[in-house]
């Protein structure tokens, strides 16, 4: 339901984040999806250092925390010439790799990642998911989210309902691993920098087809969103477009609804706190040592 704005030059806004927040003695940490976007981050981090933008932190150091993200990097890597536009082809011939550069440094087994957070070095670090609800951002997220020095930059979108969202509505505290986090580092938004096509780019795709579809249907976005482009797609294309919902029965062999499904919102179920976790159970067995203990203060 919207048009991207001309993108920006990220490089020269990440190199504004990284100064100020390396000139603080602290990490840049960006939650990033392993595939295409911590690549396109490495791109703009390699711009950084090839224009020596930051004189003054020029050795800093990025850490790819992935296995996932470092192995989706080796294929960009083994196959430059096919994964990167033409205007970043003369730059692969004279030699230069869009996505590497000195100080990166991939960490792969679990020793690896944990070892980055006992450096106390400013650095950046790219890790994964994007959107903060597994893997191992969370626990640098549990590093570094108390340390005002620190920044965490969100370079995509972040759904409703997500650690990644909630922390860029401005929580105080959140949960990790069983502990209450005070958020105390800067939090920021680099908007625009996004792997879909826009509203216009769709639009133009849907038309550019020879033979139009009898019938499209939106079934990607939020529920407000794809009702409203399915009523532009069938407007602008004269195709009959629908978002269907959950229940909807299609006969596609006459092209009609034939059962129209619920239209209420589901509400989300709040997840349900296991009293197992890992925390937890160490928290009991303490309890039952302490007890154990008292029991024997007289042997």
């Amino acid at each position: 339901d919207r048009n991207h704005d001309v993108p920006p030059d990220y490089a020269e806004e990440l190199a504004h984040v990284l100064a100020n927040t390396f000139s603080r003695g602290g990490n840049v940490v960006i939650p990033a999806f392993s595939v295409g976007r911590t690549q396109e981050m490495l791109y703009y981090l390699r711009k950084i250092k090839q224009d020596k933008m930051l004189s003054s932190f020029q050795n800093f150091e990025v850490y790819v925390d992935s296995p996932l993200a470092v192995e989706a990097t080796s294929i960009f890597n083994a196959n430059v010439s096919e994964c990167f536009r033409e205007t970043d082809l003369e730059m692969i011939r004279s030699g230069v790799n869009p996505i590497q550069f000195p100080g990166l440094r991939t960490s792969v087994t679990s020793d690896e990642s944990r070892a980055i957070n006992l450096d106390k070095h400013p650095k950046v670090i790219i890790s994964a998911s994007g959107m903060c609800e597994a893997g191992r951002i969370r626990h640098h997220l549990k590093h570094n989210l108390w340390r005002p020095e620190c920044t965490v930059v969100f370079v995509g979108y972040q759904v409703p309902g997500t650690l990644g969202h909630t922390l860029l509505n401005g929580a105080g505290e959140v949960k990790l691993f069983g502990e209450t986090i005070q958020v105390r580092a800067e939090i920021l938004n680099l908007p625009g920098i996004s792997g879909h096509a826009d509203r216009e780019h769709l639009t133009a795709w849907v038309q550019s087809m020879k033979v139009m579809p009898k019938r499209i249907f939106v079934v990607h976005g939020e529920d407000a969103v794809t009702d409203e482009f399915a009523a532009h797609l069938s407007e602008v294309t004269g195709a009959e477009a629908a978002a269907p919902y959950s229940g909807d029965i299609y006969d596609l062999t006459r092209n009609v609804c034939v059962v129209y499904g619920s239209r209420k919102r589901a509400e989300k179920k709040a997840k349900k706190r296991s009293g197992s976790s890992v925390f937890e159970r160490l928290l009991a067995a303490g309890e039952r040592l302490i007890a154990v203990i008292h029991k024997n203060r007289e042997g």
